[in-house]
């Protein structure tokens, strides 16, 4: 399979590590076969499927004990720029367990290379007409940043810009595309909500709040409404609560699962 390069504005640090605290441990060889086996697979699924653009998700941690199947998603598209025609994925990471995150080009090989809890994926194809709004910002550096927040928290309210995680800079920049007139972040969450979007109610003990607060850089809460934090309520953005509504609001197919 051949691996999109990642564009040097964009990418920082080892691909294989970003979104994810550092480490020195190497991907086994293991690792490696099922991270290939299972961009290939995919890579097989989107081009079968006619898609220009899909939105990808992979289960990076184990979520289960919330009810949730997958951890990170990002856009995928087809770069025809490139001959034959290869999928890169544009998606937001989390540098090192740090407070700030930036976006990232890569191919799907770098993409599942990550050490994911478990080694399948699936992914939603856009409405054709959302695809071709969308087809043109992914290929552009300063475009596809538009909506971007550098600051990260890993639960970050869902209508709040103080903090912006990865779910949340893909559900944003699809807004923006779906309805051209948006200009801010805001303005993205207004129409999220006209639309019938509902975040995922994470139910978090105070005691769970105030262990992630203090141990890890990239959580924090201060940005939730006190009246729902301070009953255990945290609103976030999930691939989970995204797969539900995105063809209930008519913007896309159901989502389909990748097993290599």
């Amino acid at each position: 399979m051949r691996l999109a390069v990642a564009t040097a504005a964009l990418l920082v640090a080892a691909a294989a590590q970003a979104g994810r605290p550092c480490e020195d441990k190497q991907p086994t060889a293991r690792q490696i076969e099922q991270g290939l086996d299972l961009a290939q697979a995919t890579a097989r699924q989107l081009d079968a499927s006619g898609a220009q653009v899909a939105i990808l998700a992979r289960a990076g941690q184990d979520l289960s004990k919330y009810g949730l199947r997958w951890s990170h998603l990002g856009f995928v598209y087809r770069d025809t720029t490139q001959q034959p025609p290869v999928w890169r994925v544009m998606h937001k990471l989390n540098h090192c367990g740090s407070d700030h995150a930036a976006l990232y080009r890569q191919g799907l090989g770098e993409f599942f290379m990550d050490r994911p809890y478990r080694y399948d994926a699936a992914f939603v194809v856009l409405r054709p007409e959302l695809q071709q709004a969308l087809l043109p910002i992914l290929a552009d550096n300063t475009r596809v940043a538009r909506f971007n927040e550098r600051r990260y928290s890993m639960v970050a309210y869902a209508f709040g810009t103080q903090y912006q995680q990865s779910n949340q800079w893909v559900l944003e920049t699809l807004a923006g595309a779906a309805a051209p007139g948006i200009a801010s972040r805001r303005a993205a969450q207004d129409w999220l909500r006209s639309q019938g979007y509902t975040p995922t109610d994470l139910r978090l003990s105070t005691l769970t709040r105030l262990g992630g607060r203090l141990t890890q850089a990239n959580i924090a809460f201060d940005d939730h409404p006190s009246a729902r934090r301070f009953s255990s309520h945290i609103d976030t953005v999930t691939v989970d609560s995204m797969f539900a509504w995105l063809p209930q609001a008519n913007l896309s197919d159901s989502p389909q699962l990748v097993k290599p």
